[in-house]
């Protein structure tokens, strides 16, 4: 490889998660160029490619697909669109990161994956940015090297409110809800930290009467050696916080997700000798994100995540969903 090879970066869709973080982050990346974006509108993919100094607009996906010149594609179509397009972006020769979370259902993820199988030559990662993050790769160093002796519990909280019926986060039919929205993040980061899968889980599930879609959960993942407790919601005050407790120790990260690029982030280290601050160097977490996976893609090597994890991830969600509707703990289907 050499210094001034970049992956050109295919947008399919123009979602403000796309055009208002991931975009501006990959344009500053080391190893990324966004070539083209695209949406069911043609007016609507020139203004923002316009916008953003992007030289080409597509109005269908389908034709930004077809383009040469794009190496690799960003998915954050909604929930139900992820696997469709993603296949489709598979077939037609492109890398492919998709947000998360992956599909609908473990099953549906499988499909990406057996579709990845397919293109062994094409890079595939479900796109949960936060653990690129240098507040979590430090989280991982300290727990893994037993900075907290063993690791017994991680408990975290992730919330917003938004209860606007229009909003695709609201209708349950395309995999909108609490759960599916932020829920995967500590399922995610405890499976990271505790680098197993959970046995089983507990959970509350609390369902919105007029939009149908989950609003408040609160869930119990047992990993036979500790445990994770967790409560996200869609309707409750703005907050997010994880803390991980160990033995001897415990780290706390304060803006575990939605990590500002602008500003330091902040997290502590607590043990026995007391308190450390840590105040990590400011950053973009997609943009890290992005050169990762591009470097991937010309260095051929493993992605950072493989895209199996996606579906342990959603085995998980599965779960907690059938605990929520039986009451009672519910183990964790294994492949």
């Amino acid at each position: 490889m050499s210094g001034n090879e970049k992956i050109r970066w295919g947008i399919l869709s123009t979602a403000k998660i796309g055009t208002e973080k991931v975009i501006p982050a990959m344009q500053r990346g080391e190893f990324c160029e966004v070539t083209a974006v695209s949406s069911r509108c043609i007016e609507t993919a020139q203004a923002v490619a316009a916008g953003l100094g992007i030289a080409k607009g597509y109005g269908s996906y389908e034709a930004l697909l077809d383009d040469p010149d794009v190496d690799a594609v960003y998915n954050p179509l909604p929930n139900h669109l992820h696997v469709p397009w993603s296949v489709k972006a598979l077939e037609a020769g492109k890398h492919v990161l998709c947000e998360k979370p992956i599909a609908l259902s473990s099953a549906e993820a499988m499909e990406l994956v057996e579709a990845g199988r397919r293109y062994p030559d094409l890079k595939l990662m479900e796109a949960f940015m936060y653990r690129h993050h240098p507040q979590w790769v430090r989280a991982k160093e300290i727990v893994t090297s037993g900075g907290i002796g063993d690791l017994r519990t991680v408990n975290t909280v992730f919330s917003y409110f938004n209860a606007d019926p229009g909003n695709i986060r609201n209708q349950p039919d395309i995999g909108g809800g609490a759960l599916m929205d932020i829920g995967c993040y500590p399922i995610s980061l405890s499976r990271f930290l505790f680098d197993a899968e959970p046995t089983r889980v507990f959970a509350i599930v609390e369902k919105d009467p007029e939009l149908g879609t989950d609003r408040l959960e609160s869930a119990i993942l047992d990993f036979g050696r500790g445990t994770a407790t967790f409560t996200t919601s869609t309707q409750l005050v703005p907050h997010q916080r994880m803390n991980a407790f160990g033995t001897t120790g415990r780290v706390e990260i304060e803006i575990p997700f939605n990590a500002p690029p602008h500003e330091p982030c902040r997290m502590w280290h607590e043990t026995g000798a007391g308190i450390d601050e840590i105040v990590l160097d400011v950053c973009d977490q997609y943009t890290i994100q992005g050169d990762l996976f591009a470097q991937a893609i010309l260095n051929d090597t493993p992605v950072p995540t493989p895209i199996e994890d996606a579906v342990a991830n959603m085995r998980v969600i599965e779960a907690i969903f059938a605990s929520g509707e039986a009451g009672t703990w519910i183990d964790v289907e294994t492949p």
